[in-house]
């Protein structure tokens, strides 16, 4: 419930963020209110994309296959059982061919869920550790992540897309006052690095808590714990080439070249994996699942 009410006030502050920045590019050009009513505007366009088509769009993005109960029978068989296990309905299956173990879940709820996985992923893991990975995509469902990520994620970039045209189109100010073109130069510019820690935030809350989700749902941390480190250590080696910072806090692993020491933990999409396996870790030896 806490992660819950504390997505959904990053979420707020997000779309506040919008709208100021809107509201001091609209200044610039004396557009007064107007400015406010476009990034209010621009947060329900967006929102709304988000919400409709956030499943399509992931699954075109990497090329992700449906696949039948013919095709992918043990797959199927698995996300069966455990979506039994979790209350959800089963999602779609999909597959993507790549030579790098990953896996995603996407959709705005269970009616439009798929899980996706790699390839490589099937050949890497053993039946227990794939359940853990798939519990842990079943829990994003569960806990509706793949919407709250997808909306901060959309509400982040569109922040960033207008104030770099607003960075831009300051030099074509109507407004002659100097102070105020400064400071809407500096929320355009501040605005944005305040949206991205706020999604990175978001997105790594959401992996911890499907987490603990999957560990409960295929009851054996251990698993999840296991599969993780063997994910983390193929995608360093062999880290997927097709894949988009924009789409990366929708798969289980980090798919991008990690930037080491504090950065890494206040700039990625995911905490760090040894945090991830010690929490499960624990909740294995407490047996809080």
């Amino acid at each position: 419930m806490l992660e819950n009410l504390k997505t959904a006030l990053l979420l707020g502050i997000m779309s506040a963020i919008l709208v100021v920045v809107c509201g001091a590019i609209g200044s610039i050009f004396s557009l007064g209110s107007f400015g406010i009513f476009i990034g209010f505007i621009f947060a329900i366009i967006m929102n709304f994309v988000s919400y409709f088509y956030s499943d399509k769009i992931a699954l075109s993005s990497y090329n992700a296959r449906i696949v039948s109960e013919q095709e992918a029978p043990n797959l199927h068989r698995i996300i069966g059982e455990l979506s039994n296990q979790a209350g959800i309905k089963k999602p779609r299956v999909a597959i993507i061919e790549s030579n790098t173990p990953n896996a995603f879940a996407t959709g705005r709820n269970q009616s439009h869920a798929a899980v996706a996985v790699t390839t490589a992923l099937l050949q890497i893991l053993n039946e227990d550790e794939l359940r853990g990975v798939l519990s842990h995509e079943l829990g994003h469902i569960k806990n509706r992540d793949i919407l709250i990520s997808s909306v901060a994620a959309t509400l982040a970039g569109m922040i960033v897309a207008i104030a770099d045209w607003g960075r831009y189109a300051v030099f074509f100010a109507i407004d002659d006052d100097a102070g105020s073109i400064l400071g809407s130069l500096l929320i355009a510019i501040l605005g944005p690095i305040a949206a991205t820690l706020i999604q990175l935030s978001i997105s790594r809350s959401r992996e911890y808590k499907a987490d603990a989700t999957g560990a409960q749902i295929c009851g054996n941390p251990h698993a999840l714990a296991e599969a993780l480190r063997k994910l983390e250590f193929a995608n360093i080696n062999m880290p997927m080439t097709d894949a988009k910072s924009t789409d990366a806090h929708m798969f289980i692993i980090n798919p991008l070249t990690n930037i080491g020491g504090a950065l890494q933990k206040l700039f990625s999409t995911h905490p760090s994996t040894a945090d991830r396996i010690k929490r499960l870790e624990g909740m294995a030896v407490s047996q809080q699942y």
